[in-house]
């Protein structure tokens, strides 16, 4: 195994601590949990979206001329799954437990494992790409944890088996995704890995344009836009030491 594979499970390990941190938090101190959450999703979507367009984007159009394809397609996708998520199986599940807990739980937990690959695909390309793009998807893992662990809450499930629930399905499965994928990623030409890294990036502008940010405009914070604007700059300046 080489460098970056450890380096990518290193990083989706961090990952899965991080949402357990936030499932921990939640639990432990519901008030500040609930108060703070806002301010890391607005920080994560900054660096998401920004890490997407000056660095990932480039990199992928560099290695592929049909980068801007598969941008559209892993953007889209995550779009389709996520009214199939919520519109449709939801819409065809009358049970409670199942509509508010356990079908979000599914699609955060295919989220993580997706996040996994993008960690494989990033560190493949280069130390530098996959740590800019971990640097986002590590800080949105605090509110999904807390977000998993009070779907569940509400959906009719105990506190106890709801922590150990979202620990499997927000958290382990990042490392898994690692894991499972590198070994196949690793092995792919140049090409390819180009159009998975644009794949990856449409993900990322996905969550962090679509998932996050509205989230962040639903609160309407103190100091939200701050936030957000403070993970942009983030990103900015990482990619300026690099050039």
């Amino acid at each position: 195994m080489s460098n970056n594979f450890w380096i990518a499970l290193a990083a989706s390990s961090l990952a899965a601590v991080v949402t357990s941190a936030g499932i921990y938090a939640i639990r432990r101190y519901s008030a500040w949990g609930r108060q703070n959450t806002i301010y890391f999703i607005c920080f994560a979507s900054g660096v998401l979206i920004s890490a997407s367009f000056l660095h990932i984007l480039p990199k992928s159009f560099a290695m592929n001329p049909d980068a801007p394809f598969y941008l559209l397609a892993g953007f889209f996708s995550l779009l389709l799954f996520n009214r199939f998520i919520t519109a449709f199986i939801c819409e065809k599940a009358p049970d409670e437990k199942y509509d508010i807990g356990l079908v979000p739980m599914l699609g955060i937990g295919l989220h993580s494992f997706i996040d996994g690959i993008v960690y494989s695909i990033t560190f493949t390309v280069s130390i530098f790409t996959g740590t800019l793009a971990a640097i986002g998807m590590v800080l949105h893992e605090f509110p999904e944890g807390i977000i998993t662990y009070l779907l569940l809450v509400r959906g009719g499930f105990s506190e106890r088996k709801s922590l150990w629930l979202a620990f499997l399905a927000a958290a382990l499965t990042t490392p898994l995704g690692t894991l499972v994928s590198h070994p196949f990623i690793s092995l792919i030409g140049k090409p390819f890995l180009g159009a998975l890294l644009a794949l990856s990036a449409g993900a990322l502008i996905y969550v962090g344009a679509t998932h996050l940010l509205p989230q962040a405009e639903k609160e309407s914070k103190s100091y939200s836009l701050l936030a957000f604007l403070a993970g942009v700059a983030v990103a900015v300046l990482i990619v300026i030491a690099k050039g």
